[in-house]
């Protein structure tokens, strides 16, 4: 299969939603993040969702990765339903099958590099060895070092390697550069398509730099609390190609 290309109903769907939608109270007011969302992810694809703050990116991933639960609607995960799973049930899924990566790293300062990855390999049924998955993001010689000794750059290449070392099917990604400079952004975005060419990872980036979409396979562009479009890449840009 070509990256690039749009998928046919023949690829697996790996998220399915039907009429998703997500209400929270705000006090007295009702406030609706999510608006009857209609969407398919396929194996192994590449998705880049846009759109302003408020406009449901953040909610939609939270949904997919088993973090929160529609108020009404369908959102499954292969033969996961995870719209009425309880929080043990969200908790396995998570556990199991995501990885999440977020604008701000989230490291145990105490602990080296090493030791952050090696924590969640300890929960995975057939993790990477934390070597390996730090190979992968180009921090092999970081191994023993802190937190506090690595730059931006680096401690977000740690977090993306402590989301995969778990081997997860789908790497969940809320404004991974959004903290970064251009050109260390850029590094973390090299690395997480490499994740996904190399690995077969499905990824879901959230970003509010339209520049980054030209990785995507699919383009979903939300606003109001609904798609307002899906664009298929002809050609998927490497980051390097990235101008913003």
């Amino acid at each position: 299969m070509e990256f690039g290309a749009a998928m046919s109903p023949a690829h697996e769907s790996v998220f399915v939603a039907r009429g998703l939608s997500k209400t929270y109270r705000m006090g007295e007011v009702d406030v609706l993040a999510l608006r009857s969302v209609d969407l398919e992810i396929f194996a192994g694809e590449f998705i880049v969702l846009l759109g302003p703050s408020g406009s449901g990116k953040s909610t939609l991933l939270n949904i997919l990765g088993g973090l929160d639960s529609p108020t009404s609607g369908v959102a499954r995960w292969r033969d996961h339903d995870l719209a009425s799973a309880d929080e043990g049930e969200l908790t396995r899924y998570r556990r199991e099958h995501v990885g999440f990566v977020f604008q701000y790293y989230n490291l145990i300062p105490s602990l080296t590099v090493r030791e952050n990855v090696l924590l969640v390999t300890e929960m995975a049924a057939d993790p990477m060895a934390p070597e390996d998955a730090l190979t992968l993001v180009g921090l092999a010689h970081r191994l023993d070092h802190f937190p506090a000794q690595l730059s931006g750059g680096e401690q977000q290449r740690v977090a993306v390697a402590r989301a995969i070392a778990k081997r997860p099917d789908v790497l969940l990604c809320d404004e991974p550069t959004g903290a970064l400079d251009y050109q260390t952004g850029k590094l973390v975005l090299e690395v997480i398509a490499t994740v996904n060419q190399q690995l077969g990872t499905t990824v879901v980036v959230i970003t509010h730099n339209a520049a980054i979409a030209g990785m995507a396979d699919r383009v979903m562009r939300l606003a109001n609390g609904a798609i307002a479009s899906i664009k298929v890449n002809a050609r998927r840009c490497t980051p390097s190609e990235l101008q913003w």
